[in-house]
């Protein structure tokens, strides 16, 4: 195993050394990934459930993958429903809504699927879109495409991180920002 460097973070009192890895020729990202990190998912996901407190939603709204765990225990502490967006299209899906996106963790297309049986539920519904981090926003623009096509209105959008240039990301209810590493 290579010796990489690390980043220190602190998300709702729980501490993580996240590693530095790189996604571009000079441009290096701290990694977050809470999947089977139980201890940190709980913990970020109560004090989301605090941050959205006042905010007026029916149901969160997630893409496949990562995230999954946040917006499972993010319904549970907030008691509201959670709905993921697919990132393939299987046929019982029936009559799906997909949306293209270019993951900067991947560098590649990735679509998004609304599956048809969540379809009824999304219409005119309230929703908070969630993610773990958002750093480019092409997740967010694809979730926010399908969420308009499906008849959403998107009240509010959180993260446990914002990563980049934080002045795009004021308005996303987050618990924390990861710089971008240049060399």
């Amino acid at each position: 195993m290579t010796n990489r460097e690390i980043y220190p973070v602190e998300i709702a009192g729980i501490k993580r050394e996240l590693r530095l890895f790189e996604v571009a020729p000079k441009l290096r990202i701290a990694i977050l990934n809470i999947l089977g990190d139980t201890e940190l998912v709980e913990a970020a996901a109560k004090e989301l459930a605090l941050k959205l407190a006042d905010v007026d939603y029916d149901l969160l709204v997630t893409a496949e993958a990562k995230s999954i765990p946040l917006a499972h225990a993010l319904s549970v502490a907030a008691k509201k429903p959670y709905i993921v967006l697919r990132k393939a299209y299987k046929p019982y899906m029936g009559d799906a809504i997909k949306a293209e996106t270019l993951s900067i963790t991947t560098g590649q297309p990735q679509i998004l699927i609304l599956d048809e049986k969540d379809r009824s539920i999304i219409k005119n519904s309230k929703v908070v879109i969630l993610d773990d981090v958002i750093s480019t926003g092409s997740t967010l623009q694809g979730m926010r495409m399908i969420l308009d096509k499906a008849g959403a209105s998107v009240v509010a959008e959180a993260a446990i991180f914002t990563e980049g240039e934080k002045s795009k990301w004021l308005h996303i209810i987050s618990l924390g920002h990861l710089p971008l590493f240049t060399d």
